[in-house]
């Protein structure tokens, strides 16, 4: 018997519709004006709630296209709407990602009173951001989002940026450190640039590639622990807490698990694993559609055919991973989306995207024990273990 679901994460596209056109965006459909109307995300979630399936804290992720091109009042009834149906047991976070030129203090306001979770992407300082992020003219945005941010900072609005490395950032990190530490941004996180549906990077198919982002990685961890004003790194502070769990907590990775992540377009059809999938076209996994919330159950599409499908191949290269990795406990069998685009399947295992974001981390991490118990070995003045670890 099938595993039942646990439902962590969804993923929601109120509009694939995005008012600027990024260099590096892989999604095929970011001129679509659709929305998503709010009977179908009402059906989503009256589904999720009744299936008890959904995990006691639950985040949903306002993702894909812009989301603040819609307007307040749009997010204030999706909010109520969500909340009326949302049983007791179940804990909700809403989080948005948004490239931030749209922000005001009514956005605030929402955001202050739904205790939403913000993220705003921006790559660094104007010659960086603006070399890729761009209007749909071809005009840079950074002045816009730096306003957005400073916006959401004078209303006191927590939020966490993140940047794309590209060429120039990649090897930059005091400059990018310095950014942020001018601009009062505390908690940042960094993805490098992907090959994703129709994107290919240029920056994959290098052979410095490694080398150059774990010197990145390194240098702006030593900058941040020396200077204390950068109070969180995701790549850092989410590996440590993988790092150094209590040997029987499992880790868990939600995109090999069907729906382990639930995600839905704007016009109702569902899919799971990794989010990035929704969208694109593949007829062997019937595009990556397992089903609509108007016409099908989350049950039905738990057993379609193509959910077979792509669970029995995201299964095969996690299990590949689980015997050759030896990074396995802190992955969990890596980013299906990474595998397809650069291995060409599901049925894989390691990926420039595994080395980057999973392996140079760990082995950052580790390393940084290995010197303080190193200096445990010496005499020394006494020393609170957590500054020694970053001394």
């Amino acid at each position: 018997m099938s595993p039942v679901p646990c439902i962590e994460t969804v993923v929601v596209q109120p509009t694939p519709f995005c008012n600027i056109d990024c260099r590096y965006c892989y999604l095929p459909t970011r001129s679509d004006r659709s929305v998503l109307a709010l009977p179908t995300l009402e059906a989503l979630f009256q589904q999720v709630f009744a299936s008890g399936w959904a995990a006691p804290q639950l985040t949903l992720i306002w993702h894909a296209g812009e989301p603040l091109v819609l307007p307040v009042s749009y997010y204030e009834d999706a909010f109520a709407a969500i909340a009326a149906l949302r049983p007791p047991q179940v804990q909700l976070r809403h989080a948005i990602q948004t490239n931030g030129m749209l922000i005001t203090p009514q956005w605030c306001e929402l955001f202050r009173k739904w205790q939403v979770g913000v993220g705003v992407s921006i790559d660094g300082p104007r010659d960086i951001h603006d070399a890729n992020r761009v209007t749909r003219s071809g005009r840079g945005t950074f002045d816009r989002t730096l306003a957005g941010i400073r916006t959401l900072q004078r209303e006191d609005i927590p939020f966490h940026v993140i940047s794309v490395l590209s060429g120039a950032g990649l090897d930059a990190p005091e400059r990018l450190f310095e950014f942020y530490v001018s601009e009062g941004i505390t908690d940042v996180c960094f993805n490098i640039e992907e090959s994703e549906g129709s994107h290919v990077s240029g920056l994959l198919g290098g052979a410095e590639l490694v080398p150059r982002a774990r010197a990145f990685l390194n240098r702006f961890w030593t900058l941040a622990r020396a200077d204390g004003r950068i109070r969180f790194i995701r790549e850092i502070d989410s590996m440590l807490g993988r790092v150094f769990r209590p040997q029987e907590v499992h880790f868990g990775n939600a995109q090999v698990m069907p729906f382990g992540m639930l995600n839905m377009d704007c016009h109702g059809n569902v899919s799971s694993f990794s989010p990035e999938l929704l969208g694109l076209s593949d007829a062997r996994y019937a595009d990556y559609i397992v089903g609509n919330i108007l016409h099908d159950t989350l049950c039905t599409m738990l057993h379609s055919p193509a959910m077979a499908a792509m669970a029995a191949d995201i299964a095969a290269g996690t299990e590949a991973c689980r015997r050759e990795c030896g990074y396995f406990s802190v992955c969990g069998g890596g980013s299906p989306i990474n595998k397809l685009s650069e291995n060409g399947s599901f049925d894989s295992t390691r990926t420039s995207f595994c080395t980057l974001v999973h392996q140079i981390p760990a082995d950052l991490v580790l390393e940084a024990l290995d010197r303080f118990e190193h200096q445990l070995d010496k005499p020394r003045p006494a020393v609170p273990p957590a500054l020694a670890l970053i001394a």
